[in-house]
């Protein structure tokens, strides 16, 4: 039986043998081509056909809720699971909106990897209990919205970097912004969530478990 031919996408080498080295156990599955980055990660969707995509939200390069838009553009039907650090409480309802079919953190034991890519492969979706409750909480109308629910998946993203310390120029380099844009984006974000100051930013991050910070 001809194996399904996935795609891996992470900057982690380590990462990227471990995979492979689950799915070389299974009858079904290879590994038959990686990425190091976004932009790899973009040409190599577009040279090439795949059954599915294991793609890291957070890479060098272009990444994130970008990219999954950008490859469900071009390529409708790949299949796309995330594999990431971030808690699904995070990233999983913004990732799953862009386009991808099933969200999992990295802590994730194989046996349950090997079942989510499987089942995104054969035009499935996977999402963990967590998810699902955060998505059936989604379509319940709420009085109570959490503020960073309100912000767009850029103001997001750069609401994540704040928090876990990363500053304004350090932000614009890797996003590829001006830092003046990304101050301008700062700006809406304390707006937005009714607040004066980045530490005040990495309280409700802390409380609402929204960072690794949470478990320092």
């Amino acid at each position: 039986m001809e194996k399904l031919r996935v795609l891996l996408a992470d900057d982690h080498a380590i990462i990227r043998d471990g995979l492979r080295q689950i799915l070389a156990d299974t009858d079904d599955l290879a590994v038959a081509g990686e990425a190091a980055n976004g932009l790899e990660a973009l040409h190599m969707v577009r040279d090439h056909e795949w059954d599915v995509l294991v793609l890291d939200i957070s890479m060098p390069g272009r990444s994130g809720l970008d990219l999954i838009r950008l490859i469900r553009d071009e390529k409708p039907k790949l299949p796309i699971l995330i594999l990431s650090m971030h808690h699904e409480e995070q990233y999983a309802l913004r990732a799953l909106h862009a386009g991808a079919s099933g969200y999992l953190t990295k802590e994730s034991d194989a046996e349950l990897l090997v079942h989510a890519i499987r089942r995104v492969a054969r035009g499935g979706v996977y999402v963990s209990e967590t998810v699902a409750e955060l998505m059936a909480r989604g379509l319940m109308p709420s009085t109570h919205e959490l503020p960073h629910t309100t912000l767009s998946d850029r103001e997001y993203q750069i609401f994540h970097m704040l928090v876990l310390g990363q500053g304004l120029t350090e932000i614009a380099t890797e996003l590829s912004l001006s830092v003046k844009t990304v101050s301008t984006h700062k700006t809406r974000i304390l707006q937005k969530m009714g607040m004066t100051n980045t530490s005040e930013l990495i309280r409700y991050a802390i409380a609402h478990h929204l960072s690794e910070a949470s478990d320092m």
